[in-house]
């Protein structure tokens, strides 16, 4: 299992972490261990007690797409309507000087999926809650069956509805406001964006996310990419404060 320090290499300036008073080495109780006592990663994916798919826990990329969400995809095969195309390569010659991340608000969806941070997936009735430890964020998905808002107030994380397919949670999102950095690169969504994110849990301790970028302002078409991600037992979030007066933003290089 990797180290969980090696998820906490991503520095940036101006943000301050906290490690102080922290469980970071408590054993997650009623998980499957190997005979010395591990957490046996490869042991069988499990189901809540309705056998549904079970996608709780603390999770972290298992590979880093935070900078271009679409590192996996063929080169030029991100369908960008012509002024989406122009601002992403605006976005890279400046060195995405004008990523809002830098003023310490959310990273949106599916960014934050990205991050090399963990994050908590946990559950309450109706609905499931993501606990990011990335800048103190979280995201409610319900699962009440609820619509998603008609005529929402545009928001960084967007309005989120979910609900269980045999071998999946499935996760709708819409109600975005019209600055969306899907990366640190600069892919750009609009306020039209739709995410959609299936989790699906390969086994104990590995699980992918599935997730579709439709934005009909942005994109010719929807694009899917795919997030694995590694279950870190025996451990726990830490503070991750993102100060508003983040003195190093006169010193960034971009163009």
């Amino acid at each position: 299992m990797m180290n969980r320090s090696a998820w906490l290499w991503l520095a940036v300036a101006g943000l301050c972490m906290s490690a102080s008073a922290q469980w970071l080495k408590v054993p997650t109780p009623g998980i499957p261990r190997t005979a010395d006592g591990e957490p046996d990663l490869d042991a069988p994916a499990p189901k809540t007690a309705d056998g549904k798919p079970d996608v709780s826990g603390l999770w972290a990329p298992a590979e880093i797409m935070i900078d271009d969400i679409a590192k996996k995809l063929k080169p030029g095969s991100v369908p960008f309507q012509p002024w989406a195309e122009a601002l992403y390569k605006h976005r890279r010659e400046t060195e995405s000087k004008d990523d809002p991340t830098g003023w310490c608000v959310p990273g949106g969806v599916p960014r934050s999926d990205a991050v090399p941070y963990p994050f908590k997936i946990a559950y309450t009735p109706g609905m499931v809650v993501i606990l990011y430890e990335a800048v103190q964020s979280y995201r409610q998905i319900f699962t009440d069956g609820r619509e998603l808002p008609k005529d929402p107030n545009p928001a960084w994380m967007g309005y989120s509805i979910g609900h269980w397919e045999p071998n999946a949670f499935v996760v709708e999102t819409t109600g975005f406001n019209d600055n969306v950095w899907l990366d640190n690169h600069g892919h750009p969504g609009t306020e039209s964006l739709r995410v959609t994110e299936r989790f699906k849990r390969k086994d104990f301790g590995h699980m992918d996310i599935e997730i579709t970028i439709d934005d009909p302002k942005a994109y010719t078409k929807p694009w899917t990419v795919t997030q694995p991600l590694l279950l870190l037992p025996d451990t726990e979030l830490l503070e991750y404060i993102c100060v508003e007066n983040n003195k190093d933003l006169v010193h960034l290089v971009g163009k």
